[in-house]
């Protein structure tokens, strides 16, 4: 079994996905700050600040004024405001990741067109027949 572990590890497999991993945590940081700094306030601007995060329906009918005083009289509680507020993240997260992976496929498409509107270099055949034609007019 340790061997087995050991062609694992060697095979590069394990390598590959710790860097894709910490490599997506870091760009997970980068996505959040991006729509928690940057889009958010520009969509609150829009929706006139409007936030979810109060709503709830209270199971125990205990009539509290707000979800503070709600949650701290232990009452059992539906937020359905938080997530509501949750799928409105996911959806603007997903839809940044889109615009990101959208760009970032237009770059690779476009240098994929660039090397292969490039000449190829010549086969090593095609430079021995060269110098063969250049030694015969010598």
């Amino acid at each position: 079994m340790l061997n087995e572990f050991k062609t694992f590890i060697a095979r590069g497999n394990a390598f590959d996905m710790a860097v894709g991993i910490i490599i997506g945590a870091a760009f997970t940081s980068i996505v959040t700050s991006l729509v928690s700094d940057v889009i958010n306030p520009v969509i609150g601007i829009f929706i006139g600040g409007i936030d979810f995060s109060n709503y709830y329906i209270d199971l125990s009918m205990g009539g509290y004024g707000s979800l503070a005083e709600a949650q701290k009289a232990g009452a059992p509680l539906i937020m359905y405001g938080l997530f509501i507020n949750a799928i409105i993240r996911f959806l603007i997260v997903a839809f940044v990741v889109f615009l990101l992976v959208k760009n970032v496929n237009a770059l690779k498409a476009k240098l994929v067109r660039a090397e292969a509107e490039a000449p190829a270099p010549p086969s090593q055949v095609e430079v021995l027949l060269a110098e063969i034609r250049d030694s015969l007019k010598k």
